[in-house]
Formats: structure tokens, sequence, C-alpha cells
């Protein structure tokens, strides 16, 4: 499937099942991966970027947009102990390996659910939204995933998107500037940059 990428929903790519593990935020996990999903391999720089920046409270309910196999999602899951976490994949492959990760792991505050950015979350607001951002689907999509966010924001909630600086990441913030009024370029490394929205406490 030359043309394929991990924003497919019912992904065809072959390949075998990889697992190790990692520690992430004081944190021991074992995760499984496959073909057809987004950095099959091990979590990218840019992920771990954010995981190492992102602020979550043990009460958050957090959004992991675009969750891939689950490492953000996991990861907010331990650190929101007493908060709960949600999962969200358009690419039905990435679903089920975080749902296979998160029982591996033994975490029960957390749910996965497939979904194009918020289609299924309608009504529903969180403390945090995280985004690793599908570039490749498009600007159009980038745009929406940002756009859309803040409505599912609560007053003082957080949005943190990661990107590729020579990707366009500088100008991602921008627009995130534009929706939430506000934005600061929080970390910098690998080549990533990070970047934090809050939606205006009303």
């Amino acid at each position: 499937m030359p043309n394929e990428h991990y924003f497919t929903p019912e992904p065809q790519a072959e390949g075998g099942l990889r697992s190790f593990t990692i520690a992430l935020r004081g944190h021991e996990f074992t995760f499984v991966t496959e073909a057809g999903v987004f950095s099959r391999a091990r979590v990218d720089r840019g992920t771990r970027l954010m995981i190492a920046e992102m602020q979550i409270d043990p009460t958050d309910r957090v959004l992991d947009l675009g969750c891939g196999w689950g490492a953000v999602g996991a990861v907010a899951a331990r650190l929101a102990a007493e908060g709960h976490v949600t999962l969200v994949d358009i690419n039905a492959r990435a679903v089920a390996l975080a749902c296979a990760n998160l029982a591996a792991n033994a975490i029960t505050n957390a749910e996965v659910l497939q979904s194009d950015g918020y289609a299924s979350l309608s009504g529903r607001e969180f403390d945090a939204i995280a985004l690793n951002p599908p570039q490749r689907a498009g600007l159009a999509v980038v745009h929406r995933r940002i756009e859309e966010g803040r409505e599912h924001l609560v007053p003082g909630g957080r949005f943190y998107l990661v990107a590729r600086t020579q990707q366009g990441a500088v100008r991602l913030g921008k627009k995130m500037a534009e929706v939430f009024g506000n934005a600061e370029h929080v970390a910098t490394g690998g080549g990533y940059r990070v970047f934090l929205s809050c939606r205006a406490a009303q």
C-alpha cells in the first residue's frame, strides 16, 4: 500500500508486532506496536518532548487526540491517577493497539475511541488536550483540530501541540494564538517544538 499512511482509517500494511519497555515521567511502561501506525518502532522524539512538558494534574480529564498506539494517553493516565483519559484515533489498528497497551499496563482510568478528530466527543470537555497533529493529512485538517479544540476545553484548560520545526511548527503556534488568544512556546528539542495555549477562564 504505497500511498497508505497512519491517518488511514483501516490500514492494510503488514508487519509483525513489536514490544518494548520504556520509562516515562517516572513510570515504566511496556508497549506493543505494529505496522500501519505512527512511529511503530519507538516513542518518537516529538512525543517524548510533549510527554516531558505536559502539565497533567491528578484529577484532570485529558484527551489524547490522535493517540496512535497510546504513549501520551498512558502517561497522562498515570499522572491523572484520580482523573480520566480519553484516547482517540481515526486509525482502527491504532485504537486496537492503544486498548491493548492500556490493558498491558493495568491502566483502568482511560478509554479508547475510534474517532475522526472530535467527531465522537460531542458535548465533552477536558482539562487538557494533547495533539501530535497528522500533518500528512494536510493543513486544513490540522487547523480544524486546533480550532475545534477550544470548544472541548473547560475554562482555563490547556491545549498542547508538538510539531517538527521544519514542518511548520511556528506557523501552527501562530494558529493557536489566533484561536485561543495566546500561545506559549514551552520547549524545543530534537527538531521539534511544543506549544501551549490556554482557554480563557470565564
